[in-house]
């Protein structure tokens, strides 16, 4: 694919997710759309929202969880990007307006202080690990219906990602077993939806290991002082006005975000 032909994809992109008005999927009439491709047009959007302001402040990766993949009918797992205007504060309210169908999911999240390059151990993530925290992600594809596209549709589209949410931070992580931290994300009281860490990539901390090989393809690596969201350890659920969303981590502090249309 010519890099025109990439531009566009980047700016009509861009173009959707400031109208929240949905996109046919590109991969439906164009046939030699690669995943390197898609992730240029990744870097080409970041491009044009740095143009504007906003800082990139971390990672985020996707479709880490057997259920999500089967949610989304999708293979293997993805990268996007987090800037500074998409986060909502731990406890705030997230406002509808400008999304087109949003949805969240219950994370894991890990702040790195430490470069991370290439072929890394669970030895060098934990060591680069500041502190980890329970976070949520608002998801919200440009594209028409949110369900059944390819890779590289997603991945162009900066892998669906909308806002996050960062909950209380915990430093002392280390003695704590995070591949079987129970984690309950409940709607007014209710809980909708429930996994254990390990349904992220069988651990989270091997999702940053995931994170730090997708990159080295494209010569990158996660830089000291990033956010890295490791994925969603459930289905995504749908927002609606008037929802409290909070989160339940074993070991670690509840989260919690108001929804308002």
């Amino acid at each position: 694919m010519d890099e025109a032909q990439i531009l566009k994809i980047a700016q009509t992109l861009d173009d959707a997710r400031l109208k929240a008005t949905p996109l046919p999927q590109f991969s439906s009439f164009i046939k030699d759309f690669s995943r390197a491709d898609a992730y240029h047009a990744q870097e080409e959007g970041i491009k044009i929202r740095t143009s504007r302001g906003e800082k990139i402040i971390g990672l985020k990766m996707g479709l880490t969880s057997e259920g999500k993949r089967k949610q989304m009918n999708l293979d293997s797992p993805l990268y996007g990007v987090l800037t500074d205007i998409m986060e909502v504060p731990h406890a705030g309210t997230f406002n509808l307006k400008g999304s087109i169908h949003p949805k969240i999911e219950p994370e894991i999240a890990f702040y790195i202080n430490k470069d991370l390059k290439g072929k890394i151990t669970r030895d060098d993530v934990l060591a680069a690990t500041e502190y980890i925290a329970p976070a949520l992600e608002i998801l919200d594809s440009r594209y028409e219906g949110f369900k059944y596209f390819s890779m590289e549709d997603v991945i162009a589209d900066n892998s669906s990602s909308s806002h996050f949410i960062i909950g209380p931070k915990c430093t002392n992580f280390k003695s704590l077993n995070l591949l079987n931290l129970k984690m309950q994300m409940k709607i007014n009281g209710l809980v909708l939806a429930e996994g254990i860490s390990s349904d992220i990539s069988g651990d989270p901390v091997v999702s940053v290991i995931q994170l730090a090989e997708l990159l080295s393809f494209r010569d990158q690596f996660i830089p000291a002082n990033t956010i890295v969201l490791a994925g969603a350890a459930t289905l995504a659920i749908s927002l609606e006005p008037n929802m409290l969303v909070s989160l339940e981590v074993d070991n670690l502090e509840k989260m919690s975000l108001s929804v308002e249309e």
